[in-house]
């Protein structure tokens, strides 16, 4: 008989410290929750997630704590998506602004017919007013893609597929070979052009620009060899086209990520709707 008492009061205590275990981890569990919620009303959105993952891996059966951190990560989340939101639409504004002061100075080519993007060029390098020479010609995307076209204009053909540009102290950038090129005839002259975008030039577009002041070779590579030297507008048109594509590219990257904060923003509200349909009244 003493026995069995003996069982079941060891039975009736360790009942009572599992409760009282249950208890103290639901309180830590609320004073944790508590500290979120007072770390995403100051806005320490990394803070307040942190303190939210930390009930689940700390206090595994607070299931009610868990159940409400869920929501408030939520809000955070939404908090801290609206914040990048507000950063990136005041950034694109900015950026337009800086746009809007230099595009003045370009020369926008666009079939709307054709073409559904158009590009920019410097002025002096406009296809009509350079139809007998051999020059690098510089043109952006309205998207911001940069890109250079080598164009040879002479009485033979080289069958060039690349260039190089030496600098008076004898640095150079030399492309690849290109991954389009054309060639033609016109009135026993022989035109061939190839296009090099920014990333696949070897760096010869970023080196001019950063060379814009100085007497620059070029060099067309291919069967045959031609020499010839950039002129000081064509030196203009590379830094010119160089900055206006470094904006332009950063307009389409803040579009971007604007477009990625406002689907994060639809997503998230509606899971905040589908979890108030599923609570209780």
């Amino acid at each position: 008989m003493k026995t069995k008492l003996s069982i079941l009061l060891g039975v009736l205590t360790f009942g009572l410290a599992l409760t009282s275990c249950g208890n103290s981890e639901k309180k830590k569990a609320e004073q944790q929750l508590v500290m979120a919620q007072e770390a995403f009303q100051l806005g320490n959105y990394n803070e307040a997630k942190q303190l939210i993952d930390s009930i689940k891996i700390l206090y595994p059966k607070a299931y009610d704590a868990r159940k409400e951190g869920i929501g408030l990560m939520q809000q955070v989340e939404l908090a801290e998506q609206k914040q990048t939101l507000h950063f990136l639409d005041s950034l694109m504004t900015v950026t337009e602004e800086e746009i809007a002061l230099i595009i003045g100075n370009y020369k926008l080519e666009k079939d709307t017919v054709y073409q559904q993007v158009g590009n920019y060029f410097w002025p002096t390098q406009v296809v009509e007013r350079n139809l007998d020479r051999s020059f690098l010609r510089f043109q952006v995307s309205e998207h911001g893609v940069m890109s250079m076209t080598s164009i040879y204009n002479g009485g033979y053909s080289i069958h060039h597929h690349a260039v190089k540009v030496t600098a008076p102290d004898a640095t150079f950038a030399e492309t690849p070979m290109s991954r389009d090129s054309y060639e033609t005839t016109n009135l026993d002259r022989k035109i061939e052009q190839c296009d090099f975008k920014v990333g696949h030039d070897g760096d010869v577009i970023g080196f001019i620009s950063l060379n814009r002041d100085n007497n620059l070779k070029v060099e067309y590579i291919g069967d045959k060899k031609f020499n010839t030297v950039m002129t000081p507008d064509d030196r203009k048109a590379a830094a010119g086209i160089y900055e206006l594509a470094q904006l332009l590219s950063a307009k389409q990257k803040i579009k971007s990520e604007q477009e990625e904060a406002n689907q994060k923003i639809q997503f998230i509200e509606k899971k905040m709707a589908e979890r108030n349909e599923k609570a209780p009244e």
